[in-house]
């Protein structure tokens, strides 16, 4: 006789084959705002089977008849050989090498799910609630069958939706977006229509979980890329050389602006203009010369050649012209310099900045560094220091200030390593609010290569760039066959944690600041800091619910 197991657990929940996950405790009932999209999870399995008899197939249906739209997905696995570095905190679910669940694949109404005796599989359920939704207690209905369509299961899941908004986000985010690896992974032409298609489902869904501001690849962006190698060329402007002076065709840029404006995309982020870790070479510019398509700089020019200088002077006025026309200005374009520059890159830094600084007076120049000393030395006003290294701004007072993280944020700070719990990746939201944060980035939204793209790797069976950044650092999205993103566990995540930050951010307007920092700090013996916050996923799902709550009193 077969022995099933059904449970309801939380989307902060990691369900592993060999584990029993935690239950969701949704008693009376669990919460959410109109626009504000609630998971759950529903892990599965049977604990004993006769000999012989073949794995079992179950149906799960979940249905509202007041929210009537809702996503199943399944939780898959996929594998990861480096999914944490030698030195690491506590606060790993594990750091062996193994297969973690991450991706989600959805299902037809109509799917048989496989059953594996003694493993644990799950299945991701997202309930949508719109501004139609009528603010009440909506009943979910969980109706599990096996293939002779006898019932296994049934669950009923109350959600309270209240009458009430979530805020336009204020908060700037980017997660550098790669249109070279998605030419690539699918074999595309740059810039033909399929990859204008592909790009524009990109943007899609980078835009619905949050993000707001996209990289624009105006050249080749100079990242990740070994010193004298290059990626594949993505250039949205086309540039002639002519008699020793140049034109430049703005209609690649024309198209991407469109798609971003399509998309809800409001900042746009101008890919850096020199070279990662110093700022010491120029990035790779193709241009049409004598009827042929060659590089006319890159590593073997130095920052501050004449030069470039020279197509600089030429190019940024009709560049920032170009983009005022389209209404991108001062208040929503942003500039990079070099990525990651260090203490011992201050005189490189500073000579490069002086190429282009006199035409980008006025636009804000951002660029993720650990230095302190960039910022007193005036070279950036607005800096974008890693969490773990933030502390300095903080104590400054720095204003309208940034933070990241990528993979050597491993000890102690949040991230979204698939080695981590949920609960580290979501608590950002918390912590952006606390420290009134103006923007986040990270480098990996959709990165499909290995360290310094030396070579092109299939996500779906590479998920830590070749053993290089723990699995989780690269990107978000999966390459999907349909030219869509399939998207990530800690994309979902994330997403909750961007609209944690929204509701902070309601029910600051509907109280204060201090009210809303005292419900935060509720019952905890510490003050929050960026390495220091509570850990337990109850912790955010608590505070979550009081703040909903707290909206629909004030509300009332």
């Amino acid at each position: 006789m077969k022995d099933f197991e059904f449970l309801l657990v939380s989307s902060l929940e990691k369900v592993f084959p060999h584990q029993r996950p935690q239950p969701l405790h949704a008693s009376p009932s669990l919460t959410c705002l109109k626009n504000d999209p609630l998971s759950v999870q529903l892990a599965y399995t049977f604990h004993k089977s006769l000999t012989g008899v073949p794995r079992d197939k179950i149906h799960v249906s979940v249905t509202c008849e007041t929210i009537p739209d809702i996503l199943i997905r399944t939780v898959d696995y996929v594998p990861s050989l480096l999914p944490a570095y030698e030195a690491y905190d506590d606060n790993y679910l594990t750091t062996r090498p193994g297969v973690f669940p991450d991706l989600l694949t959805p299902i037809a109404s109509d799917t048989k799910l496989m059953v594996i005796p003694g493993q644990w599989r799950c299945l991701w359920i997202d309930i949508i609630p719109n501004q139609k939704t009528l603010p009440m207690t909506h009943r979910i209905k969980i109706h599990i069958t096996d293939e002779a369509n006898q019932t296994l299961w049934t669950k009923e899941l109350c959600l309270d939706v209240i009458d009430a908004l979530l805020p336009e986000q204020q908060l700037i985010h980017t997660e550098w977006f790669h249109a070279d690896c998605l030419a690539d992974y699918y074999g595309v032409e740059v810039f033909s229509p399929t990859h204008w298609e592909i790009i524009d489902h990109f943007i899609a869904t980078a835009s619905r979980h949050g993000m707001n501001m996209l990289l624009t690849p105006i050249f080749t962006p100079p990242l990740d890329t070994a010193i004298g190698g290059e990626r594949t060329t993505v250039q949205l402007i086309d540039v002639y050389l002519e008699n020793d002076s140049y034109r430049f065709d703005f209609n690649k840029l024309l198209q991407w602006i469109h798609l971003c404006q399509k998309n809800g995309i409001k900042y746009l982020e101008i890919a850096h203009l020199f070279t990662q870790w110093g700022a010491k070479y120029t990035p790779k510019i193709m241009a049409y010369k004598d009827d042929q398509y060659v590089q006319i700089f890159g590593w073997d020019v130095p920052a501050t050649s004449p030069s470039y200088q020279n197509f600089m002077d030429s190019f940024l006025p009709q560049l920032l012209a170009t983009l005022k026309k389209e209404g991108f200005t001062q208040e929503n374009t942003y500039f990079h310099i070099s990525d990651e520059p260090t203490s011992e890159h201050l005189d490189s830094y500073q000579a490069a900045k002086a190429v282009v600084a006199h035409h980008l007076e006025g636009y804000p120049i951002i660029d993720a560094l650990s230095s302190y000393d960039f910022y007193q030395k005036g070279l950036i006003p607005k800096p974008i220091p890693a969490n773990d290294h933030i502390q300095p701004f903080l104590d400054n007072a720095v204003a309208n200030l940034w933070v990241y993280y990528c993979c050597a944020q491993n000890i102690n700070v949040c991230n979204r390593f698939m080695s981590m719990p949920s609960a580290r990746n979501r608590i950002l939201g918390v912590l952006l609010y606390v420290f009134d944060i103006e923007g986040f980035l990270h480098w990996g939204y959709n990165f499909y290569s290995t360290q310094y793209s030396v070579k092109k790797i299939n996500p779906y069976c590479v998920t830590d760039a070749g053993e290089a950044f723990p699995s989780g650092d690269p990107f978000l999205v999966y390459p999907g066959k349909d030219y869509k993103p399939q998207e990530s566990i800690r994309l979902m995540v994330l997403s909750e944690a961007m609209r944690d930050l929204r509701a902070l951010r309601l029910l600051e307007s509907l109280t204060s600041r201090t009210y809303v920092l005292e419900l935060v700090h509720k019952d905890l013996d510490m003050p929050i800091t960026f390495n220091q916050y509570p850990k337990s996923p109850t912790y955010i799902e608590k505070l979550r619910n009081a703040i909903n709550r707290t909206i629909e009193k004030k509300l009332s």
